[in-house]
């Protein structure tokens, strides 16, 4: 899938690009805010979605910021616009290997981080990885450390059986996350419509399951070391300015999740949103995207 459909275009008004991963699948990214001293500058705000949504999510954002900003918003290989091959390795470091080539790729000098959901981990796992050049992090309902909880129904769906019949089959992750993801309002018929748009079959939910299959609930899982070391680097951001902007109505990433970032990042500055649900930057936009601005000066 490479053009952004008619009807999108006003939600979504943008031209993706496309970049060739180290594994060697194509990834779409947007590339907004193209003004010559943003790229002569090698300034950035790199923006990382999870699962199961894409570069969508942070469509408004990218609005919000890009008269000011270059913003950078990939789609992980398997999601959003990317390729969806089947035998790709769908695991943390390969996603974090996948960002840190296109970092390179762009010649980026400095990037300032916007995570949500997978996004923190891998988000957190490129820092770790180049710290130096990380500048301001916003940190949206997400986590980057080991945990031991899981709901039930994710846990269902970590399964071979029936997880993945649920997950590819019947679309029992992405369809259900357009309602369960909101708390203050309702998506609209064409919002829920973007966030569905990738994944409108068995082979174009590869890697929906492949995300959750790649949640390491134990010390034997093959992606612990890769969300360990992402872990093991937060404290290096402690001094950086840090923005949570968080829903406090999250299934999956609770108030647990806040708390820890809050203790790991006692200096960041938040904005709690106590009846907001997972997919924050759209339930509660009229309060985020003002506050994501004014922190990156941009109001």
């Amino acid at each position: 899938m490479n053009a952004v459909p008619d009807w999108l275009q006003p939600l979504y008004p943008f031209t993706p690009k496309r970049f060739a991963t180290p594994g060697g699948a194509q990834m779409s990214y947007l590339d907004e805010g193209s003004t010559l001293a943003n790229r002569e500058s090698g300034e950035a705000v790199l923006m990382l979605h999870g699962n199961p949504t894409w570069s969508f999510y942070y469509r408004e954002l990218v609005k919000t910021l890009s008269p000011r900003f270059r913003c950078i918003a990939p789609d992980h290989v398997g999601m959003g616009l990317s390729e969806k091959p089947e035998g790709y390795r769908y695991t943390l470091a390969q996603r974090v290997d996948d960002v840190e080539a296109l970092v390179a790729s762009l010649g980026l000098k400095r990037v300032h981080l916007v995570v949500h959901d997978w996004g923190g981990a891998i988000g957190f796992g490129f820092a770790a990885r180049r710290p130096e050049l990380i500048g301001r992090i916003v940190i949206l309902n997400t986590g980057a450390f080991p945990s031991t909880r899981i709901p039930a129904r994710i846990a269902l769906c970590k399964t071979r059986f029936p997880g993945t019949a649920l997950v590819r089959g019947l679309n029992g992750f992405a369809g259900p996350a357009v309602w369960m993801a909101m708390s203050r309002r309702a998506l609209s018929g064409e919002e829920k419509r973007g966030y569905l748009l990738p994944y409108d079959s068995w082979a174009n939910r590869v890697a929906v399951d492949g995300f959750v299959k790649d949640i390491p609930m134990d010390a034997t899982h093959p992606s612990r070391s890769a969300l360990e070391a992402a872990a093991a680097g937060i404290e290096r951001f402690r001094k950086n300015p840090v923005l949570i902007v968080w829903g406090g109505r999250d299934f999956c990433f609770n108030d647990s999740f806040y708390a820890e970032w809050r203790e790991r990042l006692p200096e960041s500055d938040a904005l709690y949103l106590a009846d907001a649900g997972h997919y924050v930057l759209d339930d509660a936009r009229d309060e985020a995207l003002p506050r994501i601005a004014k922190f990156f000066g941009a109001a």
